[in-house]
C-alpha cells in the first residue's frame, strides 16, 4: 500500500522521485545485504529514530521480503538496551499495528 502522500509526491515532483528512487535502488544495489536483511535494517532504523509512518511501511516492505511477524517483533525486542524500554514498548506497537492487520485479512 502506497501512501497518498507518496503517490502526490510522485504526482507533483516527478523527477525529483525519479532521482530519489534511483538513489534507494543504488543504495540496496552497493552492499551484499539480501533484500530481507536490508528491510530488516530499515525497520530496525524506523523504530529507533521514532518513525511511524516509516516503521509500518518497513513492516509491510519486510514481510512482501519473506520476515515472519515473529521476526518483525523481534527486531522491535532487540531495540530495548539500545532505545530504552518504553520507546521499545512504542516501536513494538507499531510493528504489530501491521502485522495485526495482515492477520484481519
Amino acid at each position: 500500500m502506497i501512501p497518498k502522500s507518496y503517490k502526490r509526491m510522485l504526482i507533483d515532483y516527478p523527477d525529483l522521485m525519479q532521482a530519489y528512487e534511483a538513489f534507494g535502488k543504488a543504495v540496496k544495489e552497493a552492499g551484499p545485504l539480501s533484500p530481507r536483511e536490508i528491510a530488516l535494517v530499515k525497520l530496525a532504523i524506523s523504530l529507533g529514530a521514532g518513525l511511524e509512518g516509516a516503521a509500518h511501511s518497513h513492516c509491510r516492505k519486510a514481510l512482501e521480503a519473506g520476515c515472519t511477524a515473529d521476526e518483525l517483533r523481534h527486531v522491535a525486542i532487540v531495540s530495548a538496551p539500545t532505545i530504552g524500554f518504553p520507546t521499545m514498548m512504542r516501536a513494538k506497537s507499531w510493528v504489530d499495528d501491521v502485522v495485526n492487520k495482515q492477520d484481519e485479512q
